[in-house]
């Protein structure tokens, strides 16, 4: 059994590789709910519906997220009559949303409605949400104050210099049921290079998830999300910044440090080996930039070598 903690995009392509190695029923994907949002009477549970669309096949894969040849009709309507419409989501991904409301309302877990529709979708692997109770990430920006992550990564592009991280709700929340089982009896974990703030980080922020981490006897390998000193998707720069935590390899390991086995860096990194090494962590040196299935499927099997 292998286990992987995952956020959005990044997460989803380096999944993709991973899938075409091992069988789905050996497969539980611990997803980041941190992003989720009530929008248009709905909840949106984005990282889930980017992993879940990803591995189904049907992601447009331009994007990275939403539903190839989707159409924006209900979002245009809602337009017309004057409502402020910031979040894209398509005729489909609204369906996706409806039904996750729907069953959320008539008592279902998340953890069931995600059972439920990757099922549907044709999946054989656990996609868990981190938890069922509701946690939200809120980052502190100048003048405005906290706000939602998606606010600050859709309507305000990501633009504003980040000073703090919270993620509402966390403390009190319970890892999601199968969450921790997963993590203490597979035989490897993995982190996959998705956001260390705000997606793994979320998913740490559960009680529960990182005891279980440095106890479980599984390897523990991650993959970096940042390259030459940039993030190779989203605003983990901005974040890290806010954090006082550097923004490299090493600072992303150092996060990790107390529960990793084994950390993958691009080759273009490879100056910071020894100082991530010398957190007591091993290091393979690779390519880690996913521009095709064949770089997916090398990193994924790299990872598991590791």
């Amino acid at each position: 059994m292998i286990t992987v903690l995952a956020g959005g995009v990044g997460a989803a392509r380096f999944l993709t590789g991973l899938a075409q190695l091992i069988k789905q029923e050996n497969l539980t994907v611990i997803v980041n709910t941190g992003d989720d949002i009530d929008l248009f009477g709905l909840h949106i549970s984005p990282d889930i519906d980017i992993v879940t669309y990803t591995l189904a096949g049907i992601v447009n894969d331009e994007k990275g997220w939403g539903i190839k040849g989707d159409t924006f009709n209900c979002l245009n309507m809602l337009k017309s009559f004057g409502e402020v419409v910031w979040f894209n989501l398509g005729d489909q991904d609204f369906a996706t949303s409806i039904l996750r409301t729907f069953m959320l309302k008539n008592g279902a877990a998340l953890s069931q409605v995600s059972a439920k529709v990757s099922c549907d979708l044709g999946l054989k692997l656990k996609i868990l949400p981190m938890t069922d109770d509701k946690v939200a990430t809120y980052v502190q920006i100048p003048d405005e104050g906290f706000v939602h992550f998606e606010e600050y990564l859709v309507k305000r592009a990501a633009k504003d210099p980040v000073f703090n991280v919270k993620f509402v709700g966390a403390e009190g929340a319970r890892p999601a049921v199968g969450v921790i089982d997963a993590i203490l009896t597979s035989e490897r974990v993995i982190i996959c290079p998705s956001n260390p703030i705000v997606s793994i980080g979320a998913i740490l922020s559960i009680p529960g998830v990182r005891d279980a981490l440095r106890s479980t006897g599984a390897k523990k390998v991650a993959v970096s999300p940042i390259v030459a000193g940039a993030p190779i998707k989203g605003p983990a720069d901005k974040l890290l910044n806010g954090l006082g935590v550097e923004v490299s390899a090493f600072g992303v390991a150092k996060l990790y440090a107390d529960f990793l086995d084994g950390f993958i860096i691009d080759s273009m990194d490879v100056a910071e080996r020894g100082r991530i090494e010398a957190l007591g962590v091993k290091v393979v040196v690779g390519n880690t930039l996913m521009k095709d299935l064949a770089s997916k499927v090398a990193l994924a099997k790299m990872t598991l070598d590791l």
